[in-house]
């Protein structure tokens, strides 16, 4: 099915086509229609689709999809893996053009017009996905295939594809009563409305909140490169002459670092970790109690104890019990770090400030960078002049084509691109073939929503011919100014090669179906080999090919690297504590019964009462916040599921130790089995035997342990 991606959150009860005959022969001239694109590398002509467009595609789409699903669960001919499962994997072709375009733009470039139509149709959507999904007569079909003596002898990647299929339809209802499939069905029509509506109001409020600065002495401290990107970000918002600081990470973590005025640290650190309850327009807490609500009723009518259980059960970890082992396992040692690390800082805020002062959380990162610069001697604004993100991004490429023999040649003409500052490249294996097209757009502006992220325009399968995939890494990273490239702080370095890492697990897609291509994996499996590449990125040999001083195009110094590796594990036990405590934050939401969810109305209290039972120190407060909690409440796959970093980082430390233990970090036979097994592989066969073979043993956690700090290398 075609548009499964589309609507793998959401949920059909019925729609009608609200476009008349004459309308639709009028929209039909739209390329969004067009099957194909003569476009070069067959890219959506963005210039050429008209944000009017996008609902009478939306409600073709849908029918034409609903019209070829009836088809099937209708058709008189025996049920086959070829007439009922390949043949939904034909289905929804225009539903999935119309949704992978739009809602891309919906993320990157959105407008009055965009958001409009992205929260009028989540809902629709969603009802679409349950009208096939709880379709009696097409499931039916399915569970024939399943249980039909010729399942026991389909290829690998077949056998994965009917099961998923298969567990598909039971998770959403199919086996569920009349009266209960209609619930569900309202259930998830809301739930996608909310999620719409969550994400909406936090890109709102971090585009309404700015920080103007408009005294000079108010930027002691701050580094020229953050006051000039200051600088250009005021200019760009109308108030030249003053400096402009934002709640992206890019623009509010070098000023927690840096600046010397505390009142303001503490403003913009409330104006973060505020947002979303300040019972305005753009409050989510209403929308946080729904939800919850309506996912313990969903998990109770499918048959699960909790959301958690729901939500877990179709992952590689199966139980709440596992991740709560492991994030339990983490939790008790990061807090212990963290606790030595806030000694340190307190002790440098009271020599400067006197006893009677005490660390606050806005006082973190300023005098973590001040302790890492007295113990290190080493300091973020020393590093970012080496980190211009072009350099970066080309480092990256290297990595991959050194591992997988790929390269990168920038398309700088005739490409469409939906934004001026997007960069396209072509990917083609070492013998010339094309692998795929790949987008980078990487700075902040009105209209994107904040974080980074992979996407695909297009998805790679070979069901009836070869389609190459079209994918596009976007960032919030600093933006350059008049004077200076855009330059990047460590954490941002390791976000690229993170956010890269999904992108070649799209492109280097090598499988059947698209259902199971690239990053079409089991969700506590998707991070791994984005937080794989991270390892090179810190690599000496790797960090010397890419970071060169902007303005000498000097190499970065033996010394620098030494003594990035040697503070690697600087502040950890602060990072740790604020990951592992937001997934357990996560969790305590999602284990709620129905009377349990129902009895809370407080958002604030339930977490102040999580946060406690924790166990959290005052100075370090989950990464996010509830309110403002985008991975959990503005859609379904990482609710109950924000622990997949950390079960992914066991993943990553372990196939990266193998590389270590070999003595060459580009092992060519490692390599061509990383391909192989993982890039390449997809979700055709099951995640964890795909991993062992290309491992040659099953996972271990001691890699990671001793990673972060927790255990000792043997």
């Amino acid at each position: 099915m075609k548009a499964h991606l589309l609507l793998a959150s959401a949920t059909f009860l019925t729609v009608s086509c609200a476009t008349t005959p004459k309308e639709v022969s009028k929209v039909n001239l739209s390329p969004l229609y067009q099957p194909t694109w003569s476009t070069p590398y067959g890219a959506p002509p963005f210039d050429d689709i008209d944000d009017k467009e996008y609902r009478g595609a939306f409600d073709q789409g849908m029918q034409r999809h609903i019209e070829e699903i009836e088809a099937i669960a209708t058709s008189t001919e025996p049920a086959t893996f070829a007439n009922t499962i390949e043949a939904m994997e034909r289905t929804g072709e225009l539903l999935s053009r119309v949704g992978s375009v739009f809602f891309n733009l919906a993320g990157t470039d959105s407008n009055e017009a965009r958001q409009s139509i992205r929260s009028d149709y989540a809902p629709k959507l969603s009802q679409h996905r349950d009208r096939i999904n709880l379709n009696d007569e097409l499931w039916r079909r399915v569970k024939a295939v399943k249980e039909s003596d010729a399942a026991k002898s389909l290829e690998p990647d077949q056998q994965k594809l009917l099961t998923e299929y298969y567990k598909g339809f039971i998770r959403a209802g199919a086996n569920l009563s009349p009266d209960k499939k209609k619930r569900l069905t309202e259930i998830n029509a809301k739930l996608a409305t909310n999620f719409a509506q969550f994400g909406d109001n936090i890109r709102k409020e971090n585009e309404r909140y700015v920080l103007f600065v408009d005294k000079k002495e108010d930027l002691s401290g701050l580094p020229e490169t953050v006051v000039s990107a200051a600088a250009a970000t005021a200019k760009r918002k109308g108030q030249d002459g003053k400096w402009a600081f934002t709640l992206v990470r890019s623009s509010i973590t070098p000023f927690l670092q840096y600046a010397d005025n505390r009142g303001l640290r503490k403003q913009i650190y409330e104006a973060y970790t505020t947002r979303g309850q300040k019972n305005d327009d753009l409050d989510t807490q209403k929308i946080i109690l729904e939800t919850i609500k309506l996912r313990a009723e969903r998990a109770e009518l499918l048959g699960f104890k909790s959301h958690a259980h729901y939500n877990v059960d179709k992952n590689v970890a199966k139980t709440p019990e596992a991740v709560l082992k492991l994030l339990g396992q983490l939790w008790d040692g990061a807090v212990s770090i963290a606790k030595t690390e806030r000694e340190a800082l307190n002790e440098m805020l009271q020599s400067e400030l006197g006893n009677s002062k005490t660390l606050k959380p806005w006082d973190w990162w300023y005098y973590a960078e001040k302790v890492r610069k007295a113990k290190f001697d080493l300091s973020e604004d020393e590093l970012k002049p080496y980190f211009q993100v072009d350099a970066v991004r080309e480092g990256a490429f290297s990595v991959a084509s050194k591992l997988f023999g790929i390269r990168f040649e920038e398309v700088t003409e005739k490409v469409p691109k939906y934004h001026e500052e997007v960069k396209a490249f072509d990917v083609k294996n070492a013998d010339g073939s094309h692998v795929g097209l790949l987008y980078v757009d990487y700075h902040p502006r009105d209209g994107k929503r904040g974080g980074a992220w992979m996407n695909a325009f297009r998805e790679q399968n070979s069901l009836d011919s070869e389609v190459r995939p079209i994918i596009v890494n976007v960032g919030n990273f600093p933006a350059p100014s008049d004077d200076k490239p855009a330059l990047l702080g460590w954490d941002e370095v390791n976000t690229l090669f993170h956010e890269f890492g999904h992108a070649l697990h799209g492109l280097l897609s090598q499988v059947r179906y698209e259902r199971l291509a690239g990053t079409n994996v089991k969700w506590d499996y998707v991070e791994f080999p984005s937080q794989l590449l991270e390892n090179w990125a810190a690599e000496p040999a790797v960090i010397k090919e890419y970071a060169r001083h902007y303005e000498t195009n000097t190499p970065i110094s033996d010394e620098l690297i030494e003594k990035i590796e040697k503070a690697s594990k600087f502040n950890q036990g602060f990072k740790m504590t604020e990951l592992v405590g937001a997934a357990l934050l996560d969790f305590h939401w999602h284990q709620l019964s129905v009377e349990e969810a129902n009895q809370i109305s407080d958002v604030t209290a339930f977490e102040k009462a999580a946060v406690e039972k924790i166990g959290f120190i005052d100075e370090i407060a989950p990464r996010y916040h509830s309110t403002y909690f985008q991975h959990i409440f503005s859609g379904d796959s990482y609710s109950a599921g924000y622990y997949v970093y950390l079960w992914a980082q066991v993943l990553e430390a372990d196939a990266y130790r193998a590389f270590e233990d070999s003595g060459n970090i580009f092992h060519p036979d490692l390599a061509k089995k990383l391909r192989k097994f993982v890039f390449s592989a997809g979700g055709s066969d099951d995640e964890m035997k795909l991993y062992e073979s290309f491992r040659g043993q099953p996972v271990s956690p001691l890699p990671l342990l001793e990673k972060i700090g927790l255990g000792t290398k043997k």
